[in-house]
């Protein structure tokens, strides 16, 4: 298992998160954006290998040009994965794939809810292409914060469970 998060829209706070979680749990962590991304060690950046050794994160720096990161998630995702981003159309490609996904506000992405939440999305951009003022997102706050880290837990307990019973039926 290992965790894959679409770093580029991704709260600091929800990435440095995140990066405990694995560091913790002791759960390979990918961090995929076009760009440098800053984390967690003393000095705020990955360093230059792309590599936090006593951590198992790694920085992926992807080409520049609309979809890089994401086709590099999806490249490197399998089965039994997490994945964050809040995304939708990655969201839906990774649930398609069998990849547990999360956004950086503690929703959980599922083959029963990822369509709609899609076509509600595809709407609202649609809205906004054609003048019409939509809702933003408020704040990344405390709230935003609790409710993913619970998320983060349950779905990563969750993969370990399957993970654990797929290991015993072998």
């Amino acid at each position: 298992m290992q965790i894959l998060v679409d770093a580029d829209s991704c709260p600091r706070q929800a990435r440095e998160m995140a990066l405990r979680f694995s560091h913790r749990l002791k759960i390979k962590i990918i961090f995929a954006a076009n760009r440098r991304i800053p984390l967690i060690p003393d000095n705020g950046l990955i360093p230059e290998s792309g590599v936090i050794p006593e951590s198992g994160a790694q920085m992926e720096i992807c080409p520049p040009g609309e979809g890089a990161a994401d086709d590099r998630i999806v490249a490197l995702a399998r089965s039994g994965d997490l994945a964050i981003t809040r995304d939708l159309p990655l969201a839906e490609r990774l649930v398609e794939a069998g990849v547990a996904v999360i956004d950086d506000r503690g929703r959980v992405f599922t083959a029963e809810n990822i369509r709609e939440r899609r076509s509600v999305r595809d709407f609202v951009v649609n809205l906004a292409e054609n003048g019409m003022d939509t809702e933003r997102i408020a704040s990344y706050g405390k709230k935003e914060l609790n409710a993913f880290a619970n998320s983060l837990d349950r779905e990563l307990s969750r993969l370990n469970r399957l993970r654990d019973k797929d290991a015993g039926s072998v």
